[in-house]
């Protein structure tokens, strides 16, 4: 899973929705009198479209990186919450407040974003026993373990000391660890794990049997110590392969279940560069990683031996924004009688969801869209024991309720740019007299573009600063607009807008061909620019999941504000002078311009930071347990001298930044890509040329890491 995202792999980078430089007017109308904010102010979320809804669970609690959420058996009110870095929470039933359980981020590993407390059970006797198993990655000097353990619940409260370890097992990369585990309705319990990690399966993992990584395991966690080995297990004597396996040939099994009714194992198996998989899993099933990704030959172009291996019931590719399956459950609620017996399942990256039916007796499966377009990063599905389904929002930490739609109902969001209130209708490419316009120090890459950037905020609030980071907190009601221009004609305008609920989504307008006005699209979508008379390249527009998955929560959504991207000819002086700033501006250090007259390595760093550490820093989608914020230590990236994670692209002795020589650094070779290896991984269909030659004129100049 590439969290994870999740992405990415999860560089979610998405240039298209992050910017570039701006060639913009230097003027700032408010200079002297905060203008009153007579129109741009955050409107209604749309209604969700689609056959399902998405209610707010709990009155729109969150949490931090949560990862999953579930029932006990026998009790009804109280719902269950995994947080990624080592905490459960509980929380009952129309109640606003969680309660931690336990805290066991001393002993959790999550440095990167597939690691970390990954999987919660409960024993089917928990009403007696009061069992309960984690999943979980730990880390010893710098060899990276999987782990599953038994604990005991007592008064409402997980008891760290009663963990008993029943299996630890080593793994050689810090991506593609599964975690999932659940009872099946054989009483025995299974256990999710990837092929281990980096990329295209090196090890061989998926194929051999004789190691437990890319495998379905199933145990007998009440049989002898540490734990028994079910008698029907394909290698149960041990010859052939591992007892412990169930099925293998998986990729990364992160998120699968059990159905209710039939007790049949459903999963969705995330693939590599191409396709993302559905599977029905059998006992002593191969599933053909890394023979195949998904229904074809792997890599892509050869030829192989399928005999024996067993296909996807439904398959998706990478298109529109999709990217990393999340498997979810067979839905046999109350509350949606059309979806009874369907198998929903979503995608990370491009929020959407699915419903699969499938006829066992003719093999037919009938995948639809429920949502293109969930506005969410989902990491996880849970099942109420009424059978009724929550999605869990990664980027968010909210959950959510799938409900039937009902009667539709129509959207007061504006579908012209023009009728936003952030622009001047008699002109929709210049801001609306109570925006105010801003300029970076370290702008991001967008493709070539030009921009131009403003926001506005409710006229009886200000913008706080977190002493922490340094990021600008905008109030609720705020929005912010970002202009896109190729070649001096508007192609784009992008709209952050923080909701009455607190959240965050992005909106993306495109520009008619005519430029004198931008429509609302629901979707993310392609165009040619060449055939609007521009240059020869295309651009791309994100859709509303995708603009969360680059303006993560833990960068602070807005990116572009914060006192070293915005401190600059007297900037943040001047809103604190009229009132736009609740305080004036700490001293900060300006973040360098990554194309100015500074030293290299910190213009390097600085370029880091804004096009990548968005994801890439602790709590992060990114993978590899990368940290590039430019106040990091080089030494404490996780990239000097470190072998990659997600694909060496062919490189011998490659290092993510291999010191003094960028041939063996995999760093600028995907950003010099457009090809699968593309970091950014969607969004951006140009090479920064400038960007490549400034990481590589870095990596050259270093000695060390130090």
């Amino acid at each position: 899973m590439r969290l994870i995202y999740p992405v990415i792999g999860l560089l979610i980078g998405l240039a298209a929705c992050k910017g570039g430089d701006a060639a913009s007017d230097d003027t700032h109308p408010a200079d002297e009198v905060r203008a009153p904010n007579l129109t741009c102010v955050a409107p209604e979320r749309p209604p969700s479209t689609g056959e399902v809804t998405l209610t707010p669970a709990f009155d729109g609690l969150t949490f931090r990186s949560p990862v999953w959420v579930g029932q006990a058996p026998g009790d009804d009110a109280t719902f269950y919450v995994l947080e990624q870095a080592g905490r459960v929470r509980s929380i009952r039933d129309g109640e606003t407040e969680s309660t931690l359980i336990v805290d066991l981020t001393d002993i959790v590993d999550d440095s990167s974003s597939e690691l970390g407390l990954l999987g919660l059970a409960f024993h089917p006797e928990f009403v007696s026993n009061q069992q309960v198993f984690l999943s979980y990655t730990s880390k010893e000097g710098r060899t990276l373990y999987s782990n599953l353990s038994r604990f005991t619940m007592a008064g409402g409260e997980l008891l760290p000391e009663s963990e008993e370890l029943l299996l630890k097992l080593e793994q050689p990369y810090s991506n593609h660890n599964g975690g999932g585990i659940g009872f099946g309705h054989d009483g025995y319990l299974y256990f999710g794990l990837g092929d281990g990690g980096s990329a295209g399966d090196p090890l061989g993992a998926g194929q051999d049997t004789d190691t437990l990584l890319g495998k379905m395991l199933r145990i007998d966690v009440d049989g002898e110590a540490p734990y028994g080995i079910p008698a029907d297990n394909p290698f149960a004597d041990g010859v052939g392969g591992r007892p412990e396996i169930f099925a293998w040939g998986l990729r990364n099994p992160w998120r699968w279940s059990f159905d209710r009714a039939t007790g049949e194992l459903w999963a969705g198996d995330v693939g590599q560069n191409k396709v993302e998989e559905v599977d029905l899993i059998q006992l002593g099933g191969n599933y053909g990683w890394n023979t195949m990704e998904g229904s074809a030959c792997f890599p892509s172009g050869d030829s192989c031996d399928k005999s024996g291996l067993i296909l996807p019931l439904a398959e998706y590719t990478h298109t529109d924004g999709n990217k990393s399956i999340v498997g979810g459950f067979v839905y046999r609620g109350a509350a949606m009688p059309s979806l009874v017996g369907n198998f929903l399942y979503a995608d990370t990256y491009s929020g959407r969801l699915w419903a699969l039916s499938y006829d066992p007796t003719t093999g037919d499966p009938s995948p639809v869209v429920l949502m293109d377009d969930t506005g969410l990063s989902p990491v996880s599905f849970g099942e109420s024991n009424a059978g009724e389904l929550l999605i869990v929002d990664y980027g968010g930490g909210g959950l959510y309720w799938i409900e039937p739609a009902g009667e539709p109902v129509a959207s007061t969001f504006p579908d012209k740019l023009s009728a936003t209130g952030c622009v001047d209708p008699a002109d929709p490419s210049l801001p609306s007299s109570g925006s105010v316009r801003y300029e970076v120090n370290a702008p991001f890459w967008s493709d070539g573009a030009e921009k131009e950037r403003w926001f506005a905020i409710p006229d009886d609030a200000t913008i706080s600063v977190d002493e922490t980071t340094g990021r600008l907190d905008l109030p609720v009601g705020s929005v912010i607009v970002k202009m896109f221009r190729v070649s001096g004609q508007p192609i784009e305008t992008r709209l952050m807008v923080r909701h009455e609920d607190g959240g965050w989504a992005g909106y993306t307008y495109q520009w008619d061909a005519d430029g004198k006005d931008a429509t609302l699209l629901l979707a993310s979508a392609r165009v040619d620019l060449g055939e609007l008379g521009l240059n020869d390249q295309d651009w791309s527009y994100p859709s509303r999941a995708q603009c969360l998955g680059c303006h993560t929560e833990v960068a602070g959504r807005t990116l572009g504000l914060s006192l070293a991207q915005n401190n600059r000819d007297g900037q943040l002086e001047r809103w604190a002078a009229i009132g736009l700033l609740a305080a004036a501006p700490a001293a900060s250090v300006p973040l360098p311009d990554p194309h100015g007259d500074g030293a290299v390595d910190e213009r390097a760093r600085a370029y880091l930071e804004v096009n990548c550490a968005m994801c890439h820093q602790p709590g992060g989608p990114g993978l590899g347990g990368l940290d590039l914020r430019a106040a990091v230590g080089l030494a404490e990236t996780g990239a000097c001298d470190a072998e990659p994670t997600a694909g060496d692209l062919g490189v011998d002795d490659a290092r993510i930044i291999a010191p003094g020589d960028p041939a063996r650094s995999v760093l600028p070779l995907r950003m010099s890509t457009l090809d699968l290896n593309r970091m950014p991984a969607v969004g951006s269909n140009v090479v920064d040329a400038e960007g490549v030659a400034l990481i590589e004129a870095f990596i050259t100049s270093l000695s060390g890491c130090e």
